[in-house]
């Protein structure tokens, strides 16, 4: 049985910062930003692709709790440039009750720090800066 990873969406394969920033919205961004119009996060693409060879990927992300649109609008978007992963998405604002082995997550809000497996803390450290770093490190840990 293959090993499960939980991916989140924004700043881990959707480059939420870079359409907050150019949106100019520091407080709040997730009122603001286009879920539908992000842009998919520099490695994500084939690092999800090489991932799903050989571990079973789910997508958790939190959506943005007072635009319900907007809901839709994030399963679209896996659907678009994951389409392989689009029945895979998860909606949910505790990560701790996940059940896996490995959540990729570069926020510490949403019950990451509890998860029972393995947390990496993407773009958080030296371990898992990019996705180059964050494979090496699955791989090396869970292959």
């Amino acid at each position: 049985m293959k090993k499960i990873i939980y991916v989140d969406m924004d700043g881990v394969i959707a480059n939420f910062a870079k359409a907050a920033e150019e949106g100019g919205w520091k407080h709040r961004p997730d009122k603001y930003v286009d879920y539908r119009e992000l842009e998919v996060m520099p490695g994500a693409t084939e690092a999800l692709h090489l991932l799903n060879q050989d571990f079973d990927i789910f997508i958790a992300s939190t959506p943005p709790w007072d635009r319900p649109d907007m809901w839709g609008a994030k399963r679209k978007w896996i659907a678009e440039h994951f389409p392989y992963l689009k029945r895979k998405l998860m909606l949910t604002h505790r990560k701790d009750l996940l059940i896996g082995d490995i959540l990729i997550d570069d926020s510490r809000w949403r019950g990451q720090p509890d998860f029972k497996g393995d947390w990496l803390w993407f773009g958080s450290n030296q371990r898992c800066l990019d996705w180059p770093s964050t494979l090496e490190l699955i791989y090396k840990k869970h292959a």
